[in-house]
């Protein structure tokens, strides 16, 4: 399942059809390249119930600040919109997982 990067005009649109993982990640970031390979093993897992996705925080600045995204990686969970789960810093797939699993 491949993994939509969301832009300011697409994103609000996008968090709001069900369940979302965003990941915001930077190209310069080092654990940001660690937690890529994991959300892409996840989207083909779970692509079919939840939707993934990412965000550049270099390009979509805005987003991050609305989101309060101080530091990345940051992976959040959404549905219909609403925030459900916040995972900050590289981790183990299995936390991904779980946090997953709460849906």
């Amino acid at each position: 399942m491949a993994i939509s990067q969301l832009t300011e005009g697409t994103f609000d649109k996008a968090i709001l059809s069900g369940a979302v993982l965003v990941d915001f990640w930077a190209d310069w970031c080092r654990p940001c390249r660690l937690v890529a390979p994991i959300i892409e093993e996840l989207s083909g897992e779970y692509g079919d119930e939840v939707g993934f996705a990412g965000v550049d925080v270099d390009a979509c600045g805005s987003v991050a600040a609305r989101y309060g995204v101080m530091s990345i990686p940051t992976v959040i969970i959404f549905k219909n919109g609403a925030e459900t789960k916040r995972i900050v810093g590289a981790q183990p797939k299995n936390i991904y997982k779980e946090a997953l699993a709460s849906l």
